[in-house]
């Protein structure tokens, strides 16, 4: 029997996974795929892969290929959300603040430095015409801790996917002042470069049996009901999230990789811009 340790968000996006593990897909295969959640996002991910900690990880694009570049031994073997992630842009809901433009010169709640949270909040200034370098931050670690820095002023906004903070804006925990989707596919899988070497075909095996559920998925009887229940949100809320979204089965096209890094590097998050090849392993 073969170990492999998998970690993503605990979101909506990942429910193939659970199906499949669930259902004993890879034990069939002699593959023990033991899943983590990570409500700290790609900046806790991209530290487990370094670590050791995690083999697999479903992760945000930007942030997986900026930790790439800076030496996260690790590689994209392809796209698993074809689609844009949808990143709501959010205050306390008893806020000053009544819109984007009201944000600008003031502290953005991120999960972690190199998180999507936080490569994403140079995005939106960059979209809004802001001065990049007069972004402030304060490191929140995760959604909880976002409740608590906006509800208590420690930070003015924060950036969060639209759907999973969508019980929030209901409650009026936050408000939701405006939606910045990515530029690209949102999540890629990534593996540690020490896997794709020693355990390939197990890889390969994963990636057959997910690429398989992925592609099916949204035909699978009341997997709406599925998701509404499973994940806490209305199901008017999981059918728009499901029209919007798209899974992939291919790896991340070289023109995508090169956007991706034209982008991170005109904000200065990257210092180079590295061959495809350097970022991806394609099995």
């Amino acid at each position: 029997m073969s170990t492999v340790k998998i970690g993503g968000v605990p979101e909506h996006f990942n429910l193939p996974w659970h199906l499949t593990i669930e259902e004993e897909s890879y034990l069939k295969h002699g593959i023990d795929l033991n899943w983590i959640d990570f409500p700290g996002g790609t900046g806790a991910m991209c530290e487990a892969l370094r670590n050791s900690e995690i083999d697999i990880a479903i992760i945000l694009t930007e942030g997986i290929v900026k930790d790439i570049i800076a030496g996260n031994p690790s590689k994209i073997v392809q796209t698993y959300i074809q689609s844009p992630l949808i990143w709501g842009i959010h205050v306390g809901y008893k806020s000053k603040f009544q819109s984007i433009d009201d944000l600008i010169n003031t502290k953005a709640a991120i999960s972690r430095y190199g998180s999507g949270s936080h490569l994403m909040s140079y995005v939106n200034a960059q979209n809004q015409g802001w001065e990049t370098s007069n972004l402030k931050f304060e490191v929140i670690k995760n959604l909880d801790g976002a409740i608590e820095a906006l509800t208590n002023e420690k930070a003015d906004y924060f950036m969060w996917e639209h759907f999973t903070t969508k019980p929030l804006v209901d409650n009026n925990t936050f408000r939701r002042v405006g939606d910045c989707p990515t530029p690209w596919p949102c999540f890629v899988i990534a593996v540690r470069e020490e896997m794709l070497t020693e355990k390939a075909n197990d890889i390969q095996v994963i990636l057959d049996i997910i690429n398989t559920t992925t592609a099916d998925f949204k035909n699978i009887p009341s997997i709406d009901r599925t998701l509404s229940y499973r994940y806490d949100q209305q199901l008017e809320d999981i059918q728009k999230w499901l029209q919007l979204t798209e899974w992939s089965q291919s790896q991340i096209q070289t023109k995508t990789l090169t956007k991706v890094q034209e982008q991170l590097f005109e904000l200065k998050i990257i210092d180079k811009i590295v061959p495809s090849e350097g970022l991806c392993y394609t099995i």
